[in-house]
């Protein structure tokens, strides 16, 4: 629409309310005698404090960002004299019929008609704010002092008529003393909640979450508050990044030395350690996640879905893939998302796990199909080792445990993962059931895949016999492996005393692969260790392998690993190359150091961590990924 074809309108509040008065003010730009001979702007008209001088007219005006409508003196003069008013200024088409007035919300009025609730039943935003439902806010008057929540509604409710915000609050003892509800307001359901976790307030007494402040920037729409918010998160932008970004790919160290440094990475913010740990994992070097970027919404899914999936891929993965940068102002939308969609709380924060955060974005939020298909019946997105303290176990491998996590429940994969998500043997933040454990480089699974073809422990041939009692009593192997048998092998294994009463399975195998097995080489099923992530002293870190195959580079991410300033300072990420990891992965590796550096305190800072701080190791199929 051309600047010819609007008209301004100005209508005083009051007029809005007494239909009998017919005072609104058109100024057609036609009119050269009413034109002013330079643009103004609304905001410096009103002062530098013109959201609080407009009063409702800001949620209006600040929409309309840059409205340069030329008025004369005259005119700039009768808009002064409303700016009170709580409706001040639009643009609309001249060749409009009807006065009708569009506002940032769910509700149109005529301009000349009594306002009544039902026109007002649910706002998006408070009038005059940028608060909106989903924003954090906290209480300010003295009944409710101290008290911090979520606005999840807003409007004038049934009975009132005036505008009235509802509000979940954070869990906190003040609450009790209130009159709080599950989200009802004079025996209507506004909205859901838990029992005792709602408040209904005015809209005056909702103001921005001060906690929050650093990752939100000001609320005000002054452009110069705008301006400075950057600075708070350090001087390197974080612009959006649309379309599809793939993986960063590095062909060897060097080119990984050239992508480190500080300010690289995710920044942290807020507690979000855990989750900047665990999406720079995910997504920086591999695409074996990126189907949760792309997947189109169904009728199954959220309303809020597409948003959270555009502020993952547009806000956090691709800005990290292309810049090698992600700001934590961008990570706290998404950590709002979940803290708002999700039954996990405190996600905006509190401190929190890796596991939490998975539950949250993978099966509450986004719907993504769980990786393990368990012959339990059960389905899971990561797999928690349970396993009984070996003694004579004093550097485990994540191999080892697998298998006797496996062994140990009687369970099996349904199929090959594309992803394995496994967390180690430990409880809580503290505990460890072995002071140091081994990454596996390359994880086998074969063993532990239903109705997979194996091989015979004993003679290599075709096993058509399983025997879980055999685990660990056979000489030949050591780990699941041995459990798998031919007919003739199992005949002869069982023939020994200690192993005549094991009892036996028959191994399903299909008929045309038996025909097979004599002339072929059997398959076995490999998966490749691309992350670890390390926990100590409530603070998480991540080991990222910078590709795929046996020679790619490692790299160390830290998001929070300098800061600037105190209080009001920020967080510095930083990525730095690890050359020697791939040689401590390797058995002989890990022998040598594990046997020369006997203390924790001896071994280097960053084999310290791998070893001794592992809290959740990530395998990867790269022939089944292509298919999902």
């Amino acid at each position: 629409m051309n600047n010819k074809d609007k008209e301004i309108i100005v209508i005083n509040n009051s007029d809005i309310l007494d239909s009998t008065k017919n005072d609104v003010i058109i100024v057609n730009p036609q009119d050269n005698n009413r034109i002013a001979e330079s643009n103004v702007d609304l905001a410096d008209l009103l002062g530098t404090n013109w959201p609080t001088n407009a009063g409702g007219a800001a949620m209006i005006l600040n929409n309309r960002n840059q409205l340069t409508s030329k008025l004369n003196d005259n005119k700039l003069d009768k808009f002064a004299s409303t700016t009170g008013s709580t409706y001040a200024s639009l643009l609309r088409n001249k060749d409009e019929d009807k006065r009708e007035i569009e506002l940032p919300v769910d509700v149109k009025f005529n301009a000349h008609s009594d306002i009544n609730s039902s026109d007002f039943e649910r706002l998006c935003e408070i009038p005059g704010t940028k608060l909106t439902v989903g924003s954090l806010v906290e209480v300010s008057n003295s009944e409710y002092a101290d008290l911090y929540g979520v606005i999840r509604w807003i409007g004038i409710p049934p009975g009132s008529s005036n505008v009235m915000v509802g509000i979940e609050v954070e869990d906190d003892p003040n609450i009790r003393n209130l009159s709080a509800s599950d989200g009802t307001y004079n025996g209507v359901r506004l909205f859901q909640c838990r029992e005792g976790g709602a408040i209904f307030v005015p809209s005056n007494k909702c103001t921005n979450d001060r906690r929050f402040v650093e990752a939100e920037g000001s609320h005000s729409t002054s452009r110069l508050s705008a301006d400075l918010e950057a600075p708070k998160f350090g001087h390197v932008d974080c612009p959006t990044v649309l379309g599809a970004v793939p993986p960063i790919r590095v062909r060897n160290t060097e080119e990984l030395e050239d992508l480190c440094g500080k300010f690289k990475g995710i920044q942290g913010h807020h507690n979000s350690c855990y989750l900047d740990a665990t999406l720079f994992s995910m997504f920086t070097f591999t695409s074996v996640f990126d189907s949760i970027l792309y997947r189109k919404p169904d009728a199954q899914d959220i309303a809020q879905y597409s948003a959270v999936q555009n502020v993952l891929r547009d806000e956090i993965v691709n800005p990290l893939r292309k810049n090698v940068f992600t700001r934590a102002d961008r990570v706290m939308k998404l950590r709002k998302f979940l803290d708002q969609l999700s039954s996990v709380s405190g996600l905006t924060s509190e401190e929190k796990d890796p596991e939490e955060f998975l539950n949250s974005l993978l099966s509450q939020i986004m719907r993504v199909e769980p990786f393990l298909k368990l012959s339990s019946g059960q389905d899971s997105y990561f797999y928690q080792l349970f396993v009984e303290k070996d003694e004579r176990l004093t550097f485990p491998t994540v191999q080892q445990l697998f298998e006797q996590s496996f062994h140990s429940s009687d369970i099996k994969l349904k199929e090959v993962p594309s992803c394995l998500i496994i967390q180690m043997p430990r409880f809580g933040k503290n505990y460890k059931m072995y002071p140091r454990i081994l990454p596996s480089q390359v994880l086998d699974v074969t063993d532990i895949i239903e109705d997979s073809p194996r091989q015979c422990s004993v003679c290599g041939k075709l096993a058509e016999y399983e025997c879980r009692e055999c685990f660990g009593s056979l000489q030949v192997g050591s780990g699941l492996e041995c459990t798998a048998f031919c007919q003739h092998c199992l005949k002869t294994a069982h023939l020994h005393a200690k192993r005549a009463n094991h009892t036996s399975k028959k191994i399903y195998v299909p008929r045309d692969f038996k025909v097979m097995a004599d002339h072929m080489v059997l398959p076995r099923l490999y998966m490749e260790l691309f992350a670890v992530v390390c926990i100590e002293t409530s603070h998480y870190v991540a080991f990222v392998k910078a590709g795929s195959g046996p020679d790619a580079p490692w790299c160390f991410f830290d998001s929070m690993a300098d800061r600037k300033g105190e209080k009001n300072g920020y967080n510095i990420p930083e990525m730095t190359s690890v050359r020697e990891l791939s040689q401590w992965l390797s058995d002989e590796g890990a022998r040598v150091i594990n046997e020369t550096a006997v203390k924790d305190k001896v071994l280097p800072e960053h084999a310290k961590r791998l070893f001794c701080d592992a809290y959740m190791c990530m395998y990867q199929s790269t022939d089944v990924m292509m298919y999902h």
